[in-house]
């Protein structure tokens, strides 16, 4: 059994929570864990921060659980960052046409990539990056792969958490004067955060926060609106959440984008998306058009968003009263996507479908 495992399996135990209610927890098969467990698959970061997030906030366990993490973190990887790191201090500095690229490469590869293999990615550049900060440019890079980083982390998770890492995109994003870079970031993490209906006080500061730098039309502007309709979702206030979705939707029909297959990017299909899962949070029944249009209009390469019109679909099930039935339906559809393409936000919005029909 690896140390990893062991760690992960006493945690279990300690808590007095079955290998079965576990899967049933964090939505991998128990087979999986199991293996896991035993040592027979290696343990990712995911796997760890499902465990510590289904065992909840015991100290011991965290504890625990945290030494797992950094262990999850393979000595060779740590050893590319910082050969990474002094290559690019010896080396020939990158240009910011060069961080330029490489941000907008990390927005499409958000969309297909899973959480492990962009966070090794993103860390190593970031790395690199925070020695070349000599520019307002260089700084709004690495505030846009910041906002990235954080999303592939749990919203609450200390200091490794998403919430410290969207502040420091904030922060990031002042400094490189750049007013579109100041909204977009504090936009785009405030509505990561509604639409998985987690630290909902963060979320809603990060919206007023980028709608109060400016009022023009905006990718930004248009993720604060989405977000702060979203909480007024999660909130139960559906007039404020119905009233700003209008808003949004105007916002969208100057600004929607082109470009199908990135984070930085709102195309049709994905304004279609944020509007199905806000919908189906107030059992409305225009989240089936809003599905409808998703599924139309959406790539085919990109079958986790596949994923979560399956969930908003179950989500609206339990709303609208067939309660055991959104559960099943929004299960059998997690089960259905590999385990390796799996995101906090669909867990988070499982948890929030079975809270639905519970």
């Amino acid at each position: 059994m690896s140390d990893i495992g062991a760690r992960l399996r006493q945690a279990r135990q300690a808590a007095g929570v079955s290998l079965s209610a576990m899967a049933a927890r964090t939505h991998y098969s128990k087979s999986y864990l199991g293996n896991v467990e035993t040592g027979r698959r290696a343990a990712t970061v995911d796997v760890v921060l499902a465990y510590e997030h289904a065992l909840g906030g015991d100290v011991d366990r965290r504890t625990l659980l945290t030494g797992a993490a950094a262990g999850a973190v393979a000595t060779t990887a740590v050893s590319e960052l910082v050969r990474r790191g002094f290559a690019a201090a010896l080396g020939e500095r990158s240009s910011d046409d060069d961080w330029f690229g490489r941000v907008e490469a990390y927005g499409r590869d958000y969309m297909s990539v899973g959480a492990a293999d962009l966070q090794a990615r993103l860390a190593g550049d970031l790395v690199v990056l925070q020695q070349h900060l000599e520019t307002p440019l260089r700084w709004g890079a690495a505030a846009r792969l910041m906002t990235v980083y954080g999303k592939t982390m749990p919203a609450t998770g200390g200091r490794r958490g998403a919430v410290t890492w969207y502040r420091m995109a904030a922060i990031a994003a002042d400094r490189s004067q750049d007013s579109a870079v100041r909204v977009w970031v504090r936009g785009r993490a405030a509505l990561a955060l509604g639409y998985e209906g987690a630290a909902l006080p963060v979320a809603r500061d990060l919206a007023e926060q980028a709608l109060t730098l400016s009022d023009l039309p905006s990718l930004g502007r248009l993720n604060a609106l989405m977000a702060m309709a979203q909480i007024a979702a999660v909130d139960g206030d559906r007039s404020t959440a119905l009233t700003t979705l209008d808003t949004a939707r105007r916002v969208f029909d100057r600004c929607g984008s082109d470009d199908q297959i990135s984070d930085f990017a709102v195309p049709e299909w994905r304004m279609a998306t944020f509007t199905s899962m806000l919908l189906s949070r107030l059992g409305d029944p225009r989240a089936v058009e809003a599905q409808d249009t998703a599924d139309r209009t959406r790539p085919a390469s990109l079958p986790r968003f596949a994923t979560h019109i399956e969930l908003h679909r179950g989500l609206m099930a339990a709303k609208t009263g067939d309660l055991a039935g959104g559960v099943d339906h929004a299960r059998r559809a997690l089960a259905l996507l590999p385990v390796q393409r799996h995101s906090l936000s669909l867990r988070l919005m499982m948890e929030e479908i079975e809270r639905a029909g519970a």
